[in-house]
């Protein structure tokens, strides 16, 4: 029996596993894969990522200067003729549009300096080590130290003894007893919460899952002992080699710190966090969503020992219709073409679309795809996708 396992539906008694279609794992090499991508996609442009930089930045700093003008426009309108509460309403709207748009501009500057860890973004190491620890740490993120447990995500991605996040629970880790012909299993009492609950639930993820992940590795490998995390040099996630990288992120982390608390102290708390706080909680969010959207969905497969192989679990992710024209913009395409990036991590960003073409029509019925409207998508996935099976093949029951 091939040794890999799909998500169950939580919540759905009447989906049996007769009732799917059955997975067929794929059976392709990476080297016939690689051969129906034209090689001129993997080319890096130095100057081309740098612009996209450029761009963003600028971006970033228009915003920072259009927010600047919300409360002095706000005092202006209530020395006239606008009622106050009128000119809070607009205050709040003018408010909101900065953070929407911000936390755009920041989680795609945040997907540059993702691109430079995996040599994406130069062909020039250096420049992409520089640029993503630069751009990773703004955003309180350990550059090296992610970078060095992500590649092994990339290495490892959808084996269920490997993958270093969104390892899926099994049946056994929630208590849920083994299935038997004849018996019926109420999977809402284990798994069933009231819709309050839930979306309380799904906030909370959605705004602490990453910092949880980087300090308590949530989500994460269950086999690493209590206390593993992305800022502890001794850590099992690094070898002594690699020791010197995580204290370089450690001490870019600090320096943030420091430029945040001095900047509260020069222009208030309240403002850092109109400005950055609340921007860089909505790069949490996107980045979350995005990722948890793409490496969680009742199709995916997860696979257990021999059974994996580097190109099944490049496979078992899914490409989303991400916010539409703003995904696109703003995010760089990280959502709309993933499947292509977890097959050859170092291909740029900006041929994403071109190379997807060509690895659908090689994969076939491998490759996934959803337009589903991600918000929707969340809610379903976050309820429905609970657990695999405990060993051995299983579909959602």
């Amino acid at each position: 029996m091939a040794d890999y396992a799909l998500r169950h539906r939580g919540k759905d008694n009447d989906s049996r596993g007769d009732t799917l279609p059955v997975f067929s794992p794929m059976t392709l090499t990476m080297g016939e894969i690689r051969e129906a991508i034209p090689a001129n996609l993997f080319n890096r442009s130095s100057t081309r990522s740098l612009l996209y930089l450029f761009r963003d930045i600028l971006m970033a700093a228009v915003a920072w200067v259009l927010a600047s003008q919300i409360e002095p426009a706000v005092n202006y309108l209530t020395t006239t003729a606008c009622h106050r509460y009128l000119a809070q309403i607009i205050q709040y709207m003018m408010w909101s549009s900065y953070w929407w748009f911000q936390g755009l501009i920041f989680t795609g500057i945040w997907v540059l300096g993702h691109e430079c860890g995996h040599g994406a973004f130069s062909e020039n190491k250096y420049l992409c080590d520089v640029i993503g620890f630069v751009t990773h740490t703004m955003l309180w993120t350990p550059y090296f130290s992610w970078k060095l447990v992500h590649h092994r995500h990339h290495a490892n991605h959808a084996s269920m003894e490997r993958d270093e996040v969104y390892v899926p629970k099994t049946r056994a880790d929630l208590g849920i007893p083994k299935e038997e012909v004849g018996s019926y299993i109420d999977y809402a009492e284990y798994l069933g919460d009231t819709p309050v609950y839930t979306l309380f639930m799904l906030v909370r993820q959605q705004l602490l899952a990453f910092p949880a992940y980087l300090l308590l590795n949530v989500s994460g490998q269950k086999t690493y002992p209590a206390w593993t995390n992305h800022f502890n040099p001794r850590s099992v996630l690094f070898t002594p080699l690699q020791r010197n990288a995580v204290l370089y992120s450690d001490f870019g982390i600090l320096c943030m710190f420091l430029v945040v608390y001095f900047a509260c102290s020069s222009y208030g708390v309240t403002s850092v966090v109109n400005y950055y706080g609340i921007p860089w909680l909505l790069v949490t969010h996107w980045f979350v969503m995005i990722t948890y959207l793409h490496h969680t969905h009742q199709d995916i497969p997860h696979y257990r020992a021999e059974e994996w192989t580097f190109q099944r679990g490049a496979a078992a992710t899914v490409d989303r219709d991400f916010l539409g024209w703003q995904g696109r913009f703003f995010l760089h395409d990280v959502a709309h073409f993933h499947v292509v990036h977890h097959f050859f991590p170092q291909l740029p960003w900006y041929n994403g679309e071109e190379a997807t073409k060509y690895l659908r029509a090689k994969i076939g019925s491998h490759y996934m795809y959803s337009d589903k409207s991600v918000f929707k998508a969340l809610w379903e996935t976050y309820n429905n996708c609970q657990f695999v099976e405990d060993e051995g093949q299983s579909y959602m029951t």
